[in-house]
C-alpha cells in the first residue's frame, strides 16, 4: 500500500485528488494539508510515502516544505512529486534540487497521476515529456559548457542498452514509448532506468535528465 500526503492550498483541488486516488486499492490517502506548516506539522508520527507537493503556497511554500522534509526524511524514506500548472516554472527546479523526487502538471489525467505515483513510490522519478523538456531547457541555462568530461567517466559503467534508455528518458520518452520503440516490455525498460541510476549516483529521473544533458548525451 502506498500512503500519499497531498498538499495544495485549494481545497477543491485537494478533495479531487482524493476523489481521483481513492479507487485505487493500492494507494491510500493518509493526509492532506493546506500548506506547508501544516504538511510539516502533520507527518510528524504518521507513515507516508509519497507527498504530492503544490508549489505556491501561502506562508511556507512547496520549495522549502520540500527543504525542510529532506533535513528529517531522505529519499529513499519519503517521496516528493511537485505538482504544478507551470512545468517551467523557476519554483518548481527550486524544488527539485532542494530534494523533490519529479513533478507533474496538475493537468495530466487520472491514469498519469496513478502512475507517476506508483513510479515514485518504486524508486523512479516522475517526469512527464513537456516537463522533461523544461528541465532540459533550464540545465542548459545553467551549464552552458555541454558536457562535463567527468560525467562522461560515469557513464562508462553503464551497458549500451543502459545508456539507450537514459538517452531516450532524456529526450522526454516515458516507459512504454521507450519499451515500444525497443521491442521490449515496460518493466524491463524501467530496470534498465533503476540500474543506470543506481550505478550513476543519481536519486531519480530529474536528476538522470541532468546527468545525461551534462554527458552530452541529449541536445
Amino acid at each position: 500500500m502506498i500512503r500519499v500526503m497531498i498538499v495544495d492550498d485549494q481545497e477543491m483541488i485537494r478533495v479531487g485528488l482524493r476523489a481521483i486516488l481513492a479507487p485505487e486499492p493500492d494507494i491510500d490517502v493518509v493526509a492532506d494539508a493546506a500548506d506547508g506548516f501544516e504538511a510539516l506539522q502533520q507527518i510528524v508520527g504518521l507513515s507516508v510515502d509519497v507527498v504530492l507537493m503544490d508549489i505556491r503556497m501561502p506562508g511556507i511554500d512547496g520549495v522549502e516544505a520540500t527543504r525542510r522534509l529532506r533535513l528529517d526524511f531522505p529519499p529513499e524514506e519519503l517521496r516528493i512529486i511537485i505538482l504544478t500548472t507551470f512545468e517551467n516554472d523557476e519554483n518548481v527546479f527550486a524544488a527539485l534540487r532542494a530534494g523533490a523526487n519529479g513533478f507533474l502538471s496538475k493537468g495530466i489525467g487520472p491514469t498519469e497521476l496513478v502512475a507517476g505515483i506508483v513510479d515514485v513510490a518504486s524508486g523512479g522519478g516522475a517526469l512527464s515529456a513537456a516537463a522533461t523538456a523544461a528541465l532540459i531547457h533550464h540545465v542548459a541555462e545553467e551549464h552552458r559548457p555541454a558536457v562535463d568530461a567527468a560525467m562522461v567517466d560515469r557513464f562508462s559503467v553503464l551497458t549500451p542498452r543502459e545508456r539507450d534508455v537514459v538517452i531516450a528518458i532524456a529526450t522526454g520518452r516515458d516507459n512504454a514509448q521507450i519499451a515500444s520503440d525497443m521491442f521490449v516490455s515496460p518493466y524491463t525498460v524501467k530496470t534498465h532506468a533503476n540500474r543506470a541510476m543506481m550505478k550513476l549516483g543519481a536519486r531519480d529521473r530529474a536528476q538522470l535528465v541532468t546527468f545525461a544533458y551534462r554527458a552530452g548525451l541529449s541536445a
